[in-house]
């Protein structure tokens, strides 16, 4: 699916910036008084007794939008953009009063179901959401629904609609307003604003809008062709390219399409010259079409941010991962590094500068050597999920992994047991392996460290594991991990540690995967942790040498 941005309905246009403190400027001023007179008379069609009631009514979609934007500051061009309509579009003998009481009427109702979308909706965009969208066409299809009642029983009372057509007057005037509002207000607002139009632009210029608009031709002659003369029971393949719009290019593709579509359909009626009654009845049908479209399109908007939500928060964890690794990892090396660097002050307060002092400070070289590996090999793997594969004998990789463990061990009463391993190759990176050693050793010294003394064992042995496998075990004489715990054991940030960061198992199952291992957990009355490894060959067992 090509990417999409909500860039013209999204969640930076909320209602906010649209508080009447705003002023329109002249230019807003003449667009809203030209795109409403040339939208009234565009859909000047089917008239009821030659007044504004019609089918489709797209320009009070205009009249919400600046009424949104600017709030009651533009009451007044508003009132005088329906004015001129009624004056240049229908030319009615109606007097300077009556004409300017209706224009002030309906402006007010405009005004009124405005008001009631923004207070609903002041805090985030109206084609935001799911809930948004129908909350948006709940209060606009009652706000019309009102505003047609008392404008109709207005004309009703001035004798300007005769007693018998006031139902059918009703009726159409809704159906026009609601329809012409829920239809065109969302290309309207995208029209109105930059990033819209820049929007529109980059779509239009896609051959799949091509597409788009040749599936609508093809399914408008569908509709009107073949299904006039069967009473349009092939209406349904308008949906088709409001929907593959939608799915394709969320909410703008859905708006842009259905704008398309009604554009068509009001064509089509006009030239078959259908009556009134059927143009009614397919308008209330386009109007269940766009609403369709919009819901799909918001659904596939919503999906698209989630999607990009959730790629910043995977990276925002990688990253938190790689630190926690890092600080993890480079703990080790530090500490020795300061072990080596007070016993060379110690060693130069004797005196000593024989071959003591160098090895320690050979040491405090290798462990400096050894920190940088660490930062570069981490970075490297979590980057691009690289390992710097070698062979490595288990017989030289577990006692290299514990042999950090030793001073740590004899400080604290730990016992700590090695179980000769099978004769076997592991094709992996040594310095990763070694970290995932590391890290399920140092959890099994936390583990012993409530133990009385005496008791606090720690053993590490290995087994083959079928053909081409092997099984190392890191067993403690610690309490044991059961139930919940076992279950979240491996999760991100979780840590039965005060001061845990939850990365290091997290960290050395993503690394055992990477070799085409499995790192587990057993539920046993002490600690155990099974690490299974491919190796290069069979691996043989240590008592059959």
């Amino acid at each position: 699916m090509p990417k999409h941005n909500d860039i013209s309905i999204n969640e930076s246009e909320t209602v906010s910036p649209m508080l009447p403190t705003l002023r329109p400027g002249w230019r807003d001023v003449l667009t809203l008084l030209l795109g409403y007179v040339v939208l009234d008379w565009a859909s000047y069609i089917h008239p009821l007794h030659g007044l504004n009631i019609t089918p489709w009514n797209p320009a009070p979609a205009l009249g919400l939008l600046f009424l949104l934007r600017f709030g009651r500051n533009a009451t007044l061009p508003l009132a005088l953009a329906i004015f001129l309509a009624d004056a240049w579009v229908r030319n009615l003998p109606l007097s300077l009063l009556v004409s300017i009481g209706l224009s002030a009427l309906l402006t007010f109702g405009y005004w009124s179901i405005a008001e009631v979308l923004r207070h609903r909706l002041s805090s985030r965009s109206i084609f935001t959401d799911r809930r948004g969208l129908l909350e948006w066409a709940g209060i606009v299809t009652i706000g019309t629904l009102v505003n047609s009642v008392i404008y109709v029983a207005m004309l009703s009372v001035g004798k300007f609609i005769p007693v018998g057509d006031v139902a059918d007057a009703f009726i159409r005037y809704w159906v026009g307003d609601c329809v012409g509002a829920l239809v065109s207000m969302p290309i309207l607002w995208m029209l109105l604003e930059e990033d819209g139009r820049a929007h529109l632009r980059a779509m239009v210029a896609t051959w799949e809008s091509l597409g788009y608009l040749l599936t609508t031709a093809l399914a408008l002659w569908i509709a009107f062709g073949i299904g006039a003369a069967a009473d349009f029971k092939y209406f349904y393949v308008l949906f088709l390219p409001v929907v593959w719009a939608a799915a394709r290019q969320g909410l703008a593709g859905a708006v842009i399409s259905a704008a398309i579509v009604q554009i068509g359909i009001i064509g089509a009626v006009q030239f078959l010259g259908f009556a009134a009654i059927t143009v009614l009845e397919i308008q209330a049908l386009a109007a269940v079409l766009a609403l369709l479209g919009f819901f799909i399109g918001i659904v596939v908007d919503e999906k698209q941010r989630v999607s990009v939500e959730l790629r910043q928060t995977l990276r925002l964890a990688a990253a938190g991962e790689m630190a926690g690794a890092l600080a993890h990892e480079l703990n080790q090396p530090l500490t020795a590094l300061s072990a080596y660097g007070m016993a060379c002050e110690e060693l130069l307060n004797q005196g000593e500068t024989g071959e003591q002092l160098r090895q320690t400070i050979h040491r405090m070289v290798a462990e400096s050597f050894r920190a940088a590996d660490v930062v570069r090999r981490l970075r490297d793997f979590f980057r691009t999920g690289a390992t710097q594969l070698e062979s490595v004998g288990l017989d030289d990789l577990l006692p290299s992994a514990t042999r950090s463990f030793a001073i740590k061990a004899q400080k604290q009463g730990v016992e700590i047991t090695i179980d000769p391993p099978p004769l076997c190759t592991l094709l992996a990176d040594r310095l990763q392996l070694e970290v995932v050693l590391r890290n399920l050793l140092s959890n099994a010294f936390d583990a012993v460290a409530d133990q009385p003394a005496g008791r606090r064992r720690i053993r590490v042995s290995a087994q083959p594991e079928g053909a081409g496998r092997v099984c190392v075990r890191i067993e403690d004489s610690g309490p044991g991990i059961f139930g919940a715990t076992a279950a979240r054991m491996f999760e991100a940030f979780h840590s039965s540690k005060a001061s845990g960061l939850g990365l290091g198992l997290v960290i050395s199952r993503a690394i055992v995967d990477a070799h085409g291992g499995h790192l587990s957990v057993e539920t046993a009355d002490h600690g155990l942790f099974k690490l299974i490894l491919p190796t290069e060959g069979k691996a043989v067992d240590a008592d059959s040498r």
